[in-house]
């Protein structure tokens, strides 16, 4: 059974712009949005899953995104230093959240910009990490020393894919599915040699955040408005479980970006 973080959206809103989707003159409809998380909530609960709730805090309302409070290892976990003073105050609520559930906080230097399973995501035998926009490649040197693992670098050009997991998402049995673009022409040569299967999803698709999706076993959840790949991944055997998610794509994020594994692997290859 896999272990999920969400935090509830009661502080949700658009109060900032941080990446290409947020824009204060079009804020996330507070009722929409409450149903849209519920949703997401009840159809992982329903799975092969135990989802856990960190109460959510005045004054950050991008909490709700927990993807991005950090990375999970074994019983490790490594807290995020957010680029955007609007979410540093997150940190210490998480990694203190993190403490009292006996895992053991590891912090990177203060100096290093990294975002957490946002731009974190194992994928076969490597940690595939994502930097530029929020996360610096610096910061994947010292999270590989940490963990002991094959960290492979791509950078992110397209702004509005600002983290890793908003255009790429591994699959258990090796295989991926990623919008190409959005990466440079290294990041797309690194990605092609350790994994051989990749499913391209298509622009229009890929900006319904449809790689935006959290995976458990043969289930992926995802938003809807990915026709194409939703056939795709059908006639691999995996059941798809399409969500709106329109309220959370205000503000640049959608299933996965909600959801942090606990942990996301139980120990490196």
């Amino acid at each position: 059974m896999r272990e999920l973080l969400l935090c509830p959206p009661d502080y949700y809103g658009i109060e900032y712009e941080i990446n290409p989707w947020m824009n204060r003159a079009r804020g996330a409809e507070v009722a929409l949005a409450q149903k849209q998380w519920k949703q997401l909530h009840s159809r992982l609960s329903n799975l092969d899953s135990e989802v856990h709730l960190i109460s959510p805090q005045p004054g950050l309302p991008d909490m709700v995104f927990t993807a991005n409070a950090g990375l999970t290892v074994g019983r490790n976990f490594i807290p995020s230093n957010f680029r955007h003073k609007e979410r540093a105050g997150e940190q210490p609520f998480f990694a203190k959240w993190m403490e009292q559930h006996g895992y053991e906080v590891n912090w990177l230097p203060e100096n290093l910009y990294f975002e957490g399973e946002g731009d974190a995501l194992f994928g076969g035998d490597a940690l595939f990490c994502g930097y530029k926009f929020r996360s610096d490649v610096q910061s994947h040197r010292a999270i590989a020393d940490m963990l002991g693992c094959l960290v492979i670098s791509v950078e992110l050009v397209d702004p509005r894919f600002y983290h890793l997991d908003t255009c790429f998402c591994p699959l258990p049995d090796g295989s991926a599915f990623w919008f190409p673009s959005a990466f440079d022409e290294y990041g797309q040569r690194a990605i092609r040699e350790h994994i051989t299967e990749l499913i391209d999803v298509l622009p229009e698709e890929a900006t319904h955040f449809s790689c935006n999706a959290v995976v458990i076993e043969r289930d992926i959840v995802l938003p809807e408005g990915a026709p194409r790949l939703v056939a795709t991944l059908q006639e691999r055997g995996y059941r798809c479980h399409e969500l709106p998610m329109s309220e959370f794509i205000k503000a640049g994020g959608a299933c996965k970006c909600l959801t942090m594994f606990m942990p996301q692997r139980q120990a490196v290859p």
